[in-house]
């Protein structure tokens, strides 16, 4: 489920699911964002937004999914990071 999806959640649901307030998240997506801008970044461009990269990086530390169920949770991107 991508950021988009959660947005209509309402706040005790949003906690529920990724284990941190809505107001929280969004302060931590204006930190990744600031810290984004001022990385110089050589090759490809992310699929995923910030926001979205942050939410899979919290599912993951929630629940300890394996990388396959993550990647396949957020539009069927390889997880690996060889991409083999």
């Amino acid at each position: 489920m991508k950021y988009e999806q959660l947005i209509d959640f309402s706040d005790a649901a949003f906690k529920r699911y990724c284990g941190v307030k809505c107001m929280l998240f969004d302060e931590m997506v204006e930190v990744l964002e600031a810290a984004e801008q001022t990385k110089r970044k050589p090759g490809r461009p992310s699929e995923l937004s910030v926001a979205d990269q942050l939410l899979l990086t919290l599912q993951y530390w929630r629940e300890y999914r394996t990388l396959f169920h993550v990647g396949a949770c957020f539009g069927g991107m390889n997880p690996l990071p060889s991409g083999s």
